[in-house]
């Protein structure tokens, strides 16, 4: 699952009821479970209360909201030696009954943050196989989408591509807190600025106003590691913008353009990012006290980009040591 869409036009859910019991000491059986798939990352609260009923962070990850009733006594609980053909019976006990929110905020490594039109859909596409559609006008994206970057080594990151956030989102200006809820599970904030201030906004007003509405809407997500990259270097405005930028709020961002594939700004995004997250190649395991090396051609001056004898040695699918042949027992007679 990647929506809640479902839910939104089922809102009631109800799981089966149980059987009712029947003669010869049989009782009815239970009903099924009802079991409601969502994506990782929702949130699960009780309406009336507010109170977090369960966080679903990870695929196979379940939780139990609602609890079935017990089933009731039949008439043989009541038979004594001297009431034989009892009727008495109980019912059962209603099954629990709650009123749910659920809020989806996306689980990734990485959170591409900027204003409308400032090419954070075009970084994704470039660095991952997600095609999120790309226009040249504001709020193209409506959605959270996520990609996943993947590197030589066949290590992996999350990125998703926040709808654009306007001033006074952390207010509640447009769908500001809908956006804004999707950047609290990454580990990393990439501050995604048009630093040719395209739709005549100025670069450095857009770091700004983004740095304050997230800590508008929570002050911790600023403490979190962080990029900030400098898109549209195609342009002359871009060009002329970049050491202003710098002068006004001494952060030095990436510079790269998404519309060239081979940039070279890209592919120093996705080495910071590498850097900053350390992620590990599904199927490794990590020893304790070393550190995690790069990946494979991610720094071409320190890397030839060759596999070494001892990264051999500890491939566990190159043991090629001869084994003892099986042994084969013929049946006697």
């Amino acid at each position: 699952m990647d929506s809640l869409i479902s839910l939104y036009f089922a809102p009631q859910l109800f799981a089966e009821d149980g059987v009712a019991g029947r003669g010869q000491k049989m009782y009815g059986r239970m009903g099924q479970d009802l079991v409601v798939p969502v994506p990782c990352g929702t949130e699960v609260y009780d309406e009336a209360t507010g109170q977090l009923v369960a966080d679903i962070v990870s695929h196979g990850q379940e939780a139990v909201v609602a609890q079935g009733g017990k089933g009731g006594l039949g008439n043989v609980h009541f038979r004594t030696s001297t009431h034989q053909v009892p009727t008495e019976h109980t019912p059962g006990d209603p099954g629990e009954e709650f009123r749910l929110r659920l809020e989806l905020k996306t689980i990734a490594d990485a959170g591409l943050l900027g204003f409308p039109n400032a090419g954070k859909s075009s970084i994704l596409s470039r660095l991952s196989d997600a095609r999120p559609k790309i226009a040249s006008y504001p709020f193209t994206t409506l959605n959270p989408i996520v990609g996943t970057v993947v590197y030589e080594d066949f290590s992996q990151l999350r990125m998703a591509d926040v709808p654009g956030i306007i001033e006074g989102a952390a207010s509640g200006v447009g769908l500001g807190i809908d956006f804004l809820r999707h950047i609290a599970r990454s580990r990393v904030l990439v501050y995604v600025i048009d630093m040719a201030g395209t739709d005549n906004r100025q670069p450095w007003d857009d770091y700004r106003k983004l740095r304050r509405e997230i800590a508008q809407y929570d002050a911790a997500l600023l403490e979190r590691p962080s990029l900030v990259v400098a898109n549209k270097m195609d342009e002359q405005a871009a060009v002329e913008n970049l050491p202003v930028f710098v002068k006004k709020v001494r952060v030095r961002p990436i510079a790269l353009s998404a519309v060239a594939p081979g940039d070279p700004g890209l592919a120093t995004l996705k080495r910071r990012l590498w850097e900053l997250l350390k992620p590990v190649p599904k199927g490794a395991w990590a020893v304790e006290g070393q550190p995690v090396s790069p990946p494979v051609g991610a720094d071409a001056a320190a890397d030839d980009g060759l596999l070494t004898e001892e990264s051999l040695r500890l491939a566990p699918f190159l043991d090629l040591s001869r084994k003892p042949p099986k042994r084969k027992t013929l049946p006697r007679g």
